[in-house]
């Protein structure tokens, strides 16, 4: 028993280093258009392509002091932080999940890491990422239960037309956008994992921290108004990881 946790540990810590540096990738260049699988890295900067030894991930920000060896230019430090949260990420799975179940908080844990990223730089949720957590979390359900396919299909469907909804409402009240599609879709996804029971718990711990944080950067002294954008899709990316590992606030 013991060394089956050893390997369910050993090898999601070993590819979260390197996830963590594709997801770098992605959180930069997806927002941008740009090609994710195809194409060389290479600085931003000076254009020169990478080696194997500036890809290296933590290692090789470290061993440069953090700038490109070619041009000196400051590397991102949103790339080694994205890479020490997958590892962080894949021990927390590891911590609370076994078997496969493991590798399948993990993919979701990555996901959620990437989409909580570029909605809090760009305000977006790429449907290249939301999308694909609705069929992978019916999936997963199936797979541990076919009963349960009914109430998680429910659960996306309720998920995305509740902020659809909400969405539209707001707009035709304030005469602008308040909850964008994207958040209707990833709180489809999160229903399509955590089941329409999880749903209430997702977005109550998404409300809060959301209100936790403006109040803490009121506080700081950063100005806030009615009319602030804020990204919610870090906290309902917050909602749906919590929810999944620990269960609804309030159990079924």
């Amino acid at each position: 028993m013991s060394e089956l946790i050893r390997l369910e540990w050993f090898f999601p810590l070993l590819a979260a280093p390197f996830i963590g540096s594709f997801l770098g990738l992605l959180i930069r260049r997806l927002p941008a258009g740009q090609g994710v699988v195809l194409g060389r890295s290479a600085c931003p900067d000076c254009a020169h392509p990478l080696g194997v030894r500036d890809l290296l991930p933590l290692v090789s920000f470290a061993l440069s002091g953090g700038r490109c060896r070619h041009c000196k230019s400051p590397i991102s430090r949103l790339y080694p932080a994205i890479e020490i949260a997958a590892i962080v990420i894949a021990l927390w799975a590891a911590l609370m999940l076994s078997g496969w179940l493991v590798w399948a908080g993990c993919a979701l844990g990555w996901a959620l890491l990437a989409l909580a990223a570029i909605d809090q730089e760009h305000m977006l949720l790429p449907d290249p990422l939301t999308l694909p957590l609705i069929p992978a979390g019916l999936l997963v359900a199936y797979a541990l239960d076919p009963r349960l396919l009914v109430p998680h299909a429910i659960g996306a469907g309720a998920g995305f037309s509740a902020f659809a909804l909400i969405g539209w409402a707001y707009k035709a009240l304030r005469a602008r956008a308040g909850l964008g599609l994207g958040d209707a879709k990833l709180l489809a996804g999160a229903g399509a994992w955590l089941s329409w029971q999880g749903l209430p718990s997702v977005v109550l711990i998404a409300a809060v921290a959301a209100l936790l944080v403006l109040l803490a950067r009121s506080f700081a002294g950063r100005l806030i108004s009615p009319t602030t954008p804020v990204p919610f899709g870090p906290y309902l990316c917050l909602g749906t990881w919590l929810v999944w590992l620990y269960g609804p606030l309030i159990p079924a």
